[in-house]
């Protein structure tokens, strides 16, 4: 059963190592598959090709509608001639629709599946087109074959936004527990590459700069529980998130935070060790759906403290806080109470990981997957 993935690009994200994990965790003599990326391909394509997974590029520039790069597509769909089109994010999913019908205008062709990876979205924090390309979307959202998401609460405000599928599925992320996992010696590793100390509490966050990840909530928050977390120390990671960040550089200078104490170390290539230094990993972000760094981190044996949007609160379940979003103090209160947990925030640790194994694997993830790709042979 061929697979076609068509993504907007493949730089680092949430979506793109979801395919990634999806593409190459799947049985290629049973689903051999091709990725195809509206842009440029970014490190998740370089990836994709060194595990011998092919990876078409469209030359497509962000944020403008290219008829020449809806024909490529549809030249591609025509020559590969898949059973399934797996489209991942709004222009994905709109330009997908559109190279089905030029490529196949008559007769049978293949099943789209539409792939939906956000539970909330501030539109007036991103170009306008993406506004356009989204209200396109639930306007036609009637025509795919089915719509994916990867959270409850992503189908819940899509419907409110207007789509009405003829299908929803909800398949949620699933995480490589031997990639991710307790690691001791990196622990002491890092902290000694950092010039952290063995003892002292380290806070993580995981995530690109983005306005959805709520970096400015983060800062607030870690500022006003610095005086209650004992010399803690605060490791930024993510795209972006680096020294040369204005805006980051300008909220930590009003936050009052010992520079010492805060490593922004950017995009890194080695994320599972350095969240198996943290203590606890915190999630401010204003939308999430299914947030990838927050299953990530407790398949390292890290319990999170998250803010209350997209299936954040439904993933850590017991094992972590709750705060709402875009509010520092309650973040803070919820970030300071774990830390003084003391001795049982390893348990927490302990707990988190065993959920992330029992209900998140990545092979029980993708089994559902192909389940749900077999379901598309029969269309009605």
């Amino acid at each position: 059963m061929k697979i076609l993935h068509v993504i907007t690009d493949l730089d680092v994200g949430g979506a793109e190592t979801m395919l990634l994990r999806l593409a190459t965790g799947m049985d290629p003599a049973r689903f051999p598959c091709r990725v195809v990326s509206l842009i440029e391909p970014g490190p998740v394509g370089e990836r994709l090709r060194e595990a011998g997974i092919g990876v078409d590029a469209l030359g497509m520039r962000r944020g403008r509608p290219s008829p020449l790069g809806l024909w490529r597509l549809a030249r591609l769909l025509r020559a590969f001639r898949p059973d399934v089109v797996q489209t991942w994010l709004y222009h994905a999913d709109l330009i997908g629709l559109a190279a089905l019908r030029l490529a196949f205008p008559f007769g049978p062709r293949p099943a789209l599946a539409w792939n939906l990876r956000c539970s909330y979205m501030a539109l007036d924090q991103y170009p306008r087109m993406t506004a356009l390309t989204l209200k396109a979307c639930a306007a036609l959202s009637r025509l795919p074959d089915a719509v994916l998401t990867n959270s409850s609460e992503a189908r819940r405000f899509h419907e409110g936004l207007g789509y009405r599928a003829r299908r929803f599925e909800v398949i949620p992320n699933g995480f490589d527990t031997a990639r991710f996992r307790p690691d001791p010696e990196a622990r002491r590793a890092v902290r000694g590459e950092l010039g952290i100390p063995q003892d002292a509490p380290v806070v993580g966050h995981v995530a690109r700069f983005d306005p959805m990840k709520g970096h400015d909530t983060f800062v607030e928050a870690a500022a006003l529980a610095d005086s209650r977390l004992a010399g803690a120390h605060f490791v930024l990671v993510g795209r972006g998130v680096d020294d040369a960040n204005a805006a980051l550089a300008r909220w930590l200078s009003r936050s009052g935070l010992d520079g010492d104490r805060v490593h922004l170390l950017g995009e890194r290539n080695d994320v599972p060790r350095l969240m198996a230094t943290m203590d606890v990993h915190v999630s401010s972000s204003l939308g999430e759906s299914f947030p990838n760094a927050v299953g990530e981190s407790m398949a390292c044996g890290v319990p999170n403290v998250v803010t209350d949007v997209g299936d954040s609160a439904v993933l850590v379940d017991g094992t972590g806080r709750v705060a709402p979003p875009e509010d520092p103090a309650a973040l803070a209160e919820a970030l300071a109470g774990m830390l003084a947990d003391g001795p049982s925030i390893r348990e927490l640790g302990r707990y988190a990981r065993e959920r992330i194994k029992k209900d998140y694997s990545l092979p029980a993830i993708v089994a559902k997957f192909a389940v749900f790709y077999e379901s598309l042979r029969i269309r009605p």
